[in-house]
């Protein structure tokens, strides 16, 4: 019912999203617009900035330039390389997850609710427009097929310029820890992140956007693998029986037949191996920015951090290329498309403010299930407005999938208060 009552209101808004005609077909290319090239030539483009990044940083660092530079470039350079080392009375506490006693039920609810309804909105319209810029043409007449956008690069460039925006004024007009950090460690996490959501748009030229969702919901199986492999980690049988329903579930979505061809957009072993990559540079990504926490720094400065070099990566990248004019072009040709990946970017950036604060005031379990809620609705949103063919057996499999995320979510939460209840309390140490 949410879905429809959804898909009405987009379609109400943006009238274009659901045209564009049946399942498309991938458009022949050469080989220099192959995925896999592309992806060679944008990791190219990012190693120009790396590489030498890198050799700066071990130079400073050879010549101990922290006591023995001077000049107008040692502040900028101590700030890139050294970080500054956060003192007792620059530091400002970070906020933990607030539960006033004077707070009443009712309040605590309608605050649930508009986060709730925030995370929906910013990412079900996300979804939605991920998939219309990706799969559909713009400017199509009677008698033109019209044209698609093609470069994913550009889209992840707009994405990151208004996170970047966003979060650097909620810096600067709301008080944040002082920042330690070495601002090239953001780098690390600034190009798998830059990987991981270039995979995804790529992925969407060859895979249906619910077998994507269904992908990213899966990636907990490869995080337990390697957890398993490096570093020797042990799981509860619980985490187990869960990863395995996943499994099934996910096969069964996969395997069962329909209608849609398997040719082009469908399952194909492009769209797998791009999948594959997205999981794995978000797995990075995540573990990175868990490591640069220790610097006691605000979400919304790793925010900042993340995007900054993000910025930096996917414009230089464009400009060696000569793309990005031609991204520029395609906006002033198709004002729709300006429109759609506006939109797209503004959804972006709000959905990680709606993150903050939701993980902020209820806890990650309640953000967890509001987050699986919407990987189902993005799914039978998908399949309202753009035809995806969904059986009874994939159903099922969406199903299986979603469900063992919440027994997950669930057992996770009965485990952490079976620890409380057995640690004695005596210290009041609280861990942000």
């Amino acid at each position: 019912m949410v879905a429809r009552w959804w898909a009405v209101v987009v379609l109400v808004a943006l009238p274009s999203l659901g045209a564009g005609g049946e399942t498309p077909e991938a458009p022949p290319e050469s080989w220099t617009q192959q995925w896999f090239f592309r992806f060679l030539v944008n990791a190219a483009g990012y190693a120009s900035f790396m590489v030498p990044g890198y050799l700066l940083v071990q130079y400073f660092r050879r010549r101990n330039y922290l006591e023995t530079g001077r000049g107008l470039c040692f502040p900028l350079v101590k700030t890139c390389v050294f970080g500054n080392e956060p003192k007792a009375s620059d530091e400002v506490p970070l906020a933990p997850r607030t539960e006033a006693a004077d707070t009443t039920p009712t309040w605590q609810a309608l605050k649930l609710l508009f986060c709730a309804a925030g995370l929906q909105v910013c990412y079900l319209t996300w979804g939605v427009l991920q998939e219309r810029v990706m799969t559909r043409s713009y400017g199509a007449t009677a008698t033109w097929a019209g044209e698609r956008f093609t470069d994913s690069q550009f889209l992840v460039l707009m994405n990151r310029v208004l996170a970047l925006v966003v979060a650097g004024l909620y810096c600067l007009f709301c008080k944040q820890p002082r920042h330690g950090a070495p601002m090239y460690r953001y780098s690390f996490a600034s190009l798998s992140n830059v990987l991981s959501s270039w995979c995804q748009y790529e992925a969407l030229k060859f895979v249906s956007f619910p077998t994507q969702v269904l992908a990213k919901a899966s990636k907990v199986i490869p995080v337990m693998l390697m957890g398993k492999l490096v570093s020797r980690r042990s799981y509860e049988q619980w985490e187990y029986l869960t990863a395995g329903l996943i499994s099934i579930g996910v096969s069964m979505f996969l395997l069962s037949s329909g209608s849609e061809p398997r040719s082009s957009p469908a399952t194909t072993l492009s769209g797998l191996i791009l999948l594959a990559g997205y999981i794995a540079f978000d797995s990075f990504t995540s573990n990175w920015q868990d490591a640069l926490f220790a610097y006691k720094m605000s979400s919304v400065q790793m925010m900042f951090g993340v995007n900054l070099f993000s910025c930096l990566f996917t414009v230089g990248s464009l400009l060696e290329q000569g793309t990005l004019l031609e991204g520029t072009r395609f906006m002033g040709r198709h004002s729709e498309f300006a429109a759609h990946a506006l939109l797209l970017s503004v959804c972006s950036a709000c959905g990680q403010l709606f993150i903050f604060y939701t993980i902020g005031q209820f806890g990650a379990a309640v953000f967890t299930i509001i987050m699986t809620l919407r990987q189902a609705f993005a799914i039978l949103l998908s399949c309202l407005l753009y035809g995806h063919t969904l059986t009874v057996v994939g159903a099922l499999g969406a199903a299986v999938v979603f469900v063992a995320l919440l027994l997950r979510v669930y057992a996770r939460g009965r485990l952490k208060q079976r620890v409380k209840k057995a640690v004695p309390i005596e210290s009041p140490v609280q861990k942000v």
